[in-house]
């Protein structure tokens, strides 16, 4: 069970990184500690599409990395926010073929629709996935779904 318990803003610095097994659970955590350090960072407007974006990711190692073993780092960045979820598994990550008929991979195109870059990228043992959301402007979904 992963816990999380409140961080003074003293405690937080410029980046986060947490290595665990996820569960059905996780996300919500995660979350949690986004807007822990979003606040710190005076990043709160970037918050709902941050959300979105690292429960989609969180929820593709439930639910496609055996063992579901990940690390994520939450960094603050001149331009921004900047998430990364590494896993040991280098299977592909795809976006959906087919729009809304498609059976599955919707989540990275929500990913895609609510932060201004994501991406993947090789690991000696699996991949990381990522992504970014700049500025503080309020109602920083970019996209329509």
């Amino acid at each position: 069970m992963n816990h999380v318990t409140e961080h003074s803003a003293a405690a937080l610095g410029e980046s986060y990184r947490m290595t665990f097994t996820v569960s059905e659970h996780s996300a919500r955590h995660m979350r949690r500690v986004l807007r822990i350090h979003l606040a710190s960072w005076g990043l709160s407007a970037l918050t709902h599409s941050a959300e979105l974006a690292l429960s989609e990711l969180v929820s593709n190692v439930v639910r496609h990395v055996p063992g579901r073993g990940c690390s994520v780092l939450i960094l603050c960045g001149p331009e921004g926010l900047r998430v990364e979820v590494t896993d040991d598994c280098p299977g592909p990550v795809r976006p959906a073929r087919g729009g809304e008929l498609a059976e599955g991979g919707r989540g990275l195109l929500l990913v895609e629709a609510v932060t201004d870059r994501w991406g993947v990228e090789p690991t000696a043992s699996g991949k990381t996935v990522w992504f970014e959301c700049h500025g503080t402007g309020t109602g920083h979904v970019r996209k329509s779904l």
